[in-house]
């Protein structure tokens, strides 16, 4: 007699509600969830991609598809009908509290995720689709994928980028060396990352100035500074308005690209600062592409879905 199984799953929605609200900064919210059914949240690790679905004057997270094909079903829904998710990192797990930290970016009303963060209140429930305690080996989900060794890590990006980049200062060891290029709307919002002993940090508002000016210029710097020299490797282009600006070199397996390399370097944000910093780390400098994981994050102009 054959028994059957049932295999977990290694990502699902999970319902949860807003048991705090912390501002941490003018462009840093934090959001505590809680639920019962977070016992069984997983977090993988380093900058873990979930997807967050809200509510909205005319849809509920009750509207959202969960099957195992959600993606398809929730694509076939008519406009209106669908409720809107956005990406964000897992900032922190209590599992044993039941609780998940999302710290999300506070900016002027401009869509449904920007509304919902500005006027959230304790008690108002999300669905957050993420990885389960299930989950084993590479999670496709982590984008952070450098080699075994590294001499140096070059994180860069703007605030969307800001929590995975926390994320990973956070668990690397106190040992990794590099430089973290970040920009951000506010001044204050600098004290958002965590100190770690053996990366330069180089933060700046944009207030009064170009969107990426720094971010691009203090990128290219620290390029002269870390990067090898080299011929410079032909990138092939990707239409910004069209496709998903998103690399991350992985081998077959999902684990590095890479044995060894002197420099890796992770960009995430707009998508049009991050095709320019690939150019000038790839194509400029000759940093191997299979050292260099890109992720166009948002576009600006564009929501995500």
């Amino acid at each position: 007699m054959t028994t059957a199984t049932t295999t977990r799953p290694t990502s699902r929605f999970f319902r949860a509600r807003v048991s705090a609200i912390t501002d941490l900064s003018p462009s840093f919210r934090r959001f505590t969830l809680q639920g019962d059914d977070l016992a069984d949240y997983g977090d993988p690790g380093f900058d873990q991609r979930i997807k967050v679905v809200f509510p909205t004057a005319t849809t509920s997270i009750d509207d959202m598809p969960t099957g195992e094909d959600w993606w398809t079903a929730w694509r076939e829904m008519d406009d209106d009908a669908r409720p809107p998710f956005r990406t964000y990192t897992t900032r922190y797990v209590r599992r044993e509290a039941r609780e998940v930290d999302i710290d999300m970016v506070s900016h002027a009303v401009e869509g449904p995720a920007s509304a919902w963060i500005a006027n959230a209140q304790v008690g108002d429930e999300l669905l957050i689709f993420a990885p389960t305690t299930a989950h084993e080996g590479v999670s496709y989900g982590i984008d952070f994928v450098p080699p075994a060794h590294t001499e140096q890590l070059l994180l860069a990006g703007d605030e969307t980028a800001a929590p995975a980049i926390a994320v990973i200062l956070e668990q690397l060891p106190p040992d990794a060396t590099g430089v973290v290029v970040l920009e951000v709307p506010d001044d204050t919002d600098a004290a958002y990352l965590p100190h770690h002993p053996g990366f330069e940090v180089r933060v700046a508002s944009r207030a009064g100035g170009e969107r990426h000016a720094f971010l691009i210029d203090a990128v290219t710097d620290a390029a002269d500074r870390l990067a090898p020299a080299g011929r410079g490797a032909e990138v092939e282009e990707v239409d910004i308005d069209r496709d998903i600006l998103w690399e991350v070199p992985r081998t077959a397996k999902g684990g590095a690209a890479l044995k060894s390399a002197p420099l890796y370097a992770w960009l995430a944000g707009e998508a049009g600062a991050i095709k320019t910093l690939r150019r000038q780390l790839v194509t400029a400098r000759g940093v191997d592409r299979r050292a260099v994981a890109f992720m166009g994050y948002w576009r600006l102009g564009r929501s995500e879905v």
